[in-house]
């Protein structure tokens, strides 16, 4: 099918991209790499009247460390945070995540601004984002401010962005030592989505228990989600099979799973504790390799 007409403009610069958001409203939106939107204006599952493209503005697309922190540009390609220098040694769990999206049209093309923004409950991002701690920084005409992971994924396709906003970067921790992280999915085949995704950070401490324990989990429910409970459950116990799996037996604590075609809410909750518990054993033998 064919989309119905539009009137395009090519941002510029971040403050011209704001400008044209403010001016048309409602009847605009934002193209990044487009995976999303292009396909939804192509079935004409959503119409748009401006269509307003972040594609040219530099310096979006820049990742670098800075502030003890790994700074991505929301217009950064899924390809540059996998081969990544930077992220790869020092969060090599956003790495890892980022290589498993999609495919290689789609990683090229894909960023991680957009894929934030769009919050496809099925992305691969979030679940990484949560586990990592990442801020994302979104701006404004009134300026800038930094929203948490925790804060960010309100709902169904649903963010914490307020109307005149803009992803214009992440910003992820560096992972800390004897810290080690895993992103595992079952995969559906057709599109590279996450039927369920688990991203897994531990940290042990000198006595091999786990100090720290992040994870987050995509494309089991609504939006992607903290699981509280397992973390909470393996925090300070020993890193090993019997304490791993009594926590990833908790990761659907409090949760609705979503069901679908690929899957009823009951696989998807026993998916994801399966791979929860997978995930935290992989992060446990990276921790130990990094002590």
């Amino acid at each position: 099918m064919i989309p119905a007409s539009f009137e395009y403009h090519a941002a510029r610069s971040v403050d011209d991209a704001l400008q044209l958001l403010a001016k048309y409203g409602d009847g605009a939106k934002l193209l990044a790499g487009g995976h999303s939107l292009i396909p939804a204006l192509k079935l004409r599952l959503q119409s748009v009247e401006h269509l307003i493209d972040l594609g040219k503005i530099a310096g979006l697309d820049s990742v670098k460390e800075s502030g003890g922190k790994i700074a991505i540009g929301a217009l950064a390609t899924h390809h540059a945070v996998e081969s990544s220098e930077v992220v790869r040694k020092k969060c090599p769990l956003l790495a890892e995540c980022a290589s498993t999206i999609g495919d290689v049209q789609v990683r090229n093309r894909g960023t991680i601004g957009g894929s934030l923004s769009h919050a496809d409950p099925a992305a691969d991002y979030p679940a990484a984002i949560l586990a990592l701690g990442a801020e994302i920084e979104a701006t404004s005409a009134k300026g800038q401010r930094m929203i948490a992971a925790d804060d960010f994924f309100v709902d169904m396709m649903t963010t914490a962005l307020e109307p005149g906003e803009i992803v214009t970067a992440v910003r992820v921790p560096l992972q800390a030592a004897g810290t080690g992280g895993a992103y595992l999915k079952v995969v559906q085949p057709a599109s590279g989505f996450a039927i369920v995704g688990v991203a897994a950070l531990v940290t042990l401490d000198g006595q091999g228990k786990c100090s720290r324990v992040r994870i987050g989990v995509t494309g089991a429910a609504v939006k992607a989600f903290r699981a509280v409970d397992a973390e909470k459950e393996l925090t300070g116990k020993p890193a090993d099979d019997a304490s791993i799996a009594k926590a990833a037996a908790l990761a659907t604590n409090g949760v609705d799973t979503s069901g679908d075609i690929f899957a009823s809410p009951e696989y998807r909750a026993h998916l994801t504790r399966v791979y929860t518990r997978r995930a935290l054993q992989s992060a446990v033998a990276r921790a130990k390799n990094a002590a």
